[in-house]
């Protein structure tokens, strides 16, 4: 329990760095420019990539700055791009995923398994089970009707996004990028 609250305290912490601020900044732009370009599958799905900025945040600034970060993200990327109708529920599935995966990721070697272990949480817990709650809600359909078409998504989605955010996670590491932040 002291090791859980030592790192959301020096995740808390990240916010008071001016290094970490201006990287929220990037991340933030990375994140809305990846978002325009992405693919539309309808108004509950879509392919694309504007959510590994997050998780990169996640990665360096932990659980409580990427909470923050994820939030505000989704709110700011719906007003760039919005499709369909807003829904609080989608931004606490940001925030959620982002608590889990800077739990995972915050200060520790990126690892295959934790990057599946994160991913797959999150596909299962914040976008099969909430997700599909407020995606019933928005459409008017029954939560086990939606249920299996986005059960196959979330498997497709899990494994392409671990590929892609495993790559660049390790190639950050590699890059010491996460040494820029500590130090001064």
């Amino acid at each position: 329990m002291e090791k859980i609250k030592n790192t959301l305290a020096e995740s808390a912490l990240e916010l008071k760095n001016l290094r970490v601020l201006c990287a929220l900044a990037v991340m933030g732009a990375l994140a809305v420019a990846l978002k325009s370009v992405s693919i539309d599958l309808g108004q509950y799905a879509s392919i694309g990539f504007s959510g590994i900025p997050n998780q990169v945040v996640d990665m360096l600034f932990g659980p409580v700055t990427g909470t923050l970060f994820g939030g505000a993200m989704d709110v700011l990327k719906f007003f760039i791009k919005p499709v369909g109708a807003f829904h609080f529920g989608f931004t606490f599935n940001a925030m959620l995923a982002a608590f889990i995966y800077g739990c995972f990721y915050y200060k520790r070697p990126v690892r295959l398994w934790r990057v599946l272990a994160a991913k797959g949480l999150v596909e299962v817990v914040v976008n099969l089970g909430f997700g599909t709650l407020w995606k019933s809600q928005l459409a008017g359909k029954a939560f086990f009707h939606m249920l299996p078409v986005l059960t196959v998504w979330s498997l497709v989605n899990w494994l392409l996004n671990t590929a892609v955010f495993y790559v660049i996670a390790k190639g950050l590491e590699k890059a010491g990028v996460s040494r820029l932040f500590r130090k001064g």
